[in-house]
């Protein structure tokens, strides 16, 4: 899964980015500091992972993975090349979501690129932005398919789907409000490749007073709120600065931490978890005494698929997965033990792969 961590210039997008990755990104109070893209994989945290590989002694035990992008900040004209708006847009297509850094917070050290907070001013800012980089692309479009659409059916119904995305944009929408009318047209729709109809989580950076209650009190993270309900979008609310103390501590001292605060769980747990549901993903797990690893996959996944993440070969040859519960491969721990229970399952081809199974794959080719 890849991550791009979008916002305006000094609304804490670079601080959030080094803390959840580590990575240093350079940080300052003025804009454009992150010229180049910077990436950084960050492990899912998986307290069943640890619990597991404890289990089997395993040699090694490897988590799931998110790539986060820091895209250089934008301002208003980056569609037409201001700022760094040109690179901006390029590496932003790559990604599966994009993570948008609103401010909510207020200080005065801390200039603001348009004098002011104001959260959904900034979200209007950029999703105009990527509106106009959208439109152009489709305007390209047209007019290459529009010259074969006269003699060709397929051409087209292209045609007819661009000039609909098209309207939907000229009318201020994201093209993610876009229903495509069949599977033909849905894979036409993704080959767009459309920056608005990329899946969008916003994090509100609030003050460090302001973390416990989740922003419950901030007009600006309320805000945000209802507009991300409006749009289908996650949300969570999170502080950059406490972040970049919590990146600096070991496993240990980041629980007491966050006890002290009234926290349940980092920013960076908050995203991974919105990230999953608003992208539809769980994992699936493999255990034993090389490696106990988790498998990042889609909700809805059958059997052969989920295999196919580890290897091709998984795929084409499989016979049968053998399924357990991570709970219950614990409780009984063992494999054996838990066959000799009754709560290990063999699987065919419909098997749908649920979160938390632990499978071992039987294949042949």
């Amino acid at each position: 899964m890849k991550l791009g961590i979008v916002g305006l210039p000094n609304v804490g997008k670079s601080t959030l980015f080094n803390s959840l990755t580590k990575a240093g990104a350079e940080s300052a109070n003025y804009p454009f500091c992150t010229i180049d893209p910077n990436v950084g994989i960050v492990a899912v945290p998986d307290e069943r992972l640890k619990l597991l590989g404890d289990m089997y002694h395993s040699k090694k035990v490897t988590p799931a993975v998110i790539e986060f992008v820091d895209i250089a900040g934008l301002v208003k004209g980056a569609s037409k090349g201001e700022g760094l708006g040109n690179q901006f847009l390029s590496n932003i297509r790559e990604v599966d979501a994009i993570v948008h850094v609103v401010r909510c917070f207020e200080d005065e050290n801390v200039v603001h690129v348009d004098g002011s907070v104001n959260p959904l001013r900034d979200i209007e800012t950029i999703n105009l932005e990527l509106i106009f980089a959208d439109l152009e692309v489709l305007e390209r479009r047209i007019a290459r398919v529009s010259r074969g659409a006269r003699n060709d059916k397929l051409q087209a119904k292209e045609l007819d789907l661009l000039k609909a995305v098209q309207e939907l944009l000229e009318d201020g929408k994201p093209a993610s409000g876009y229903v495509p009318k069949d599977e033909e047209e849905a894979a036409v729709f993704k080959t767009l490749n459309l920056l608005t109809a990329k899946p969008v989580i916003y994090a509100a950076n609030v003050s460090e007073d302001e973390l416990a209650d989740d922003g419950a009190d901030n007009a600006g993270v309320q805000a945000v709120r209802a507009y991300a309900e409006e749009t289908g979008s996650e949300v969570f609310a999170v502080c950059a600065k406490i972040e970049a103390e919590i990146a600096e501590l070991d496993d240990e001292e980041k629980q007491l931490f966050l006890e002290d605060l009234g926290l349940k769980e980092s920013g960076l747990e908050k995203l991974i978890r919105a990230s999953y549901s608003l992208l539809g993903l769980m994992s699936f797990l493999t255990a034993g005494e090389d490696e106990t690893r988790a498998w990042t996959i889609r909700k809805g996944t059958k059997a052969p698929q989920a295999a196919g993440k580890i290897h091709s070969d998984f795929e084409r040859g499989f016979i049968k997965a053998e399924v357990v519960n991570y709970k219950d491969l614990l409780e009984q721990g063992s494999l054996a033990a838990a066959r000799e229970k009754g709560l290990v399952g063999m699987e065919g081809k419909d098997y749908v792969v649920q979160d938390g199974d632990v499978i071992l794959f039987r294949f042949n080719v």
